[in-house]
């Protein structure tokens, strides 16, 4: 029998399945609802390096736990990991521990994107003086940060025991992405190309995750070959069974299931979204069932509940 860890790898590759579609979210953050424990990005450690080692430990084992607790409570086939802090030597720590309590039984990312993404509203102007302005340098700050990013990557990869990276820079509002598909190739693509390859070279797995309306660029990121696109987001207009007509045989999508329907939306409205998510992205495989974001602070348990429990008994390869 497959571990679920090996199932996610599967779909990742696009390789066909039997049983239930493989699911993850990006996050699940209603851990003090469900666990009585705060989520560990939630956590201020302030005074981490004032705590003694044996604190630390309470604390890393703790964090370690509640991943474990939500990927076995909502049978997830990947973990996240979100270590804090985020320092190199504590990601390593945090893949150990669940590393030793889990075995190989999931497959565990970290955060590992490297590339400009929307600028919030403090630096949207400057950036884009920057564009018309010294665009070289731009580039150049471009490469440095993939540059810093691998060398990272390869210590992780020398330290073994973690699968992949999400990849999270956002590029897209529900319009359409930050910068026009020509500006997009030149600043942005390139780089990302570059860094997915180096993560690959090292044996890593990459989903690349954005929100909004992805289809202007959908080619550019298609052709920087990740293994996964996630998100697929249906409050942008971005509709699976079209991406999954022209993207489907080059790439596994994850998501599409309404995250804002499962928040303000009816009953109704939430299994319709999670119906058409998986009539359109299981056939052929390359597809993990999952939210349009993550389970964020906010949403009703009871709507992630409900989309888990048509997935069990809908979400069925033959």
């Amino acid at each position: 029998m497959m571990t679920p860890r090996e199932r996610f790898i599967a779909a990742l590759e696009r390789k066909p399945l039997t049983g239930l579609v493989p699911h993850f979210e990006l996050v699940f953050f209603l851990t003090m609802e469900v666990f009585n424990k705060v989520h560990p990005s939630h956590r201020n450690y302030s005074q981490w390096d004032q705590m003694s080692e044996k604190e630390r430990e309470l604390h890393r084992v703790d964090m370690a736990d509640i991943f474990i607790a939500t990927a076995e409570r909502y049978n997830h086939s990947a973990i996240f990991l979100h270590p804090n802090p985020s320092r190199l030597e504590e990601i390593l720590r945090q893949v150990d521990l669940v590393r030793e309590k889990t075995g190989d039984k999931y497959f565990l990312m970290i955060h590992g994107d490297a590339t400009f993404s929307i600028p919030d509203g403090e630096h949207m102007q400057e950036f884009s003086y920057r564009i018309a302005d010294e665009p070289e340098k731009l580039k150049e700050e471009a490469d440095k940060m993939v540059n810093n990013a691998l060398a990272k990557a390869e210590k992780i990869a020398r330290h073994g025991g973690l699968d992949g990276f999400a990849l999270c820079a956002d590029y897209c509002l529900n319009t359409g992405p930050f910068l026009s598909p020509s500006m997009f190739s030149e600043f942005v693509t390139p780089y990302l190309a570059k860094l997915i390859k180096g993560y690959k070279d090292m044996g890593f797995y990459t989903i690349k995750h954005t929100d909004g309306n992805i289809m202007p660029i959908l080619d550019q990121l298609v052709e920087a070959n990740p293994h996964a696109l996630h998100s697929i987001d249906p409050q942008a207009g971005v509709d699976i069974a079209e991406v999954k007509r022209l993207a489907g045989d080059k790439v596994c999508l994850i998501g599409n299931v309404n995250c804002g329907l499962m928040q303000t939306g009816t009953e109704e409205e939430v299994k319709e979204s999670v119906r058409y998510a998986l009539k359109n992205g299981m056939p052929r495989g390359g597809y993990i069932f999952s939210t349009s974001n993550c389970i964020y602070t906010g949403m009703p348990l009871e709507r992630y509940e409900l989309m888990l429990e048509i997935w069990k008994t809908e979400g069925v390869y033959n």
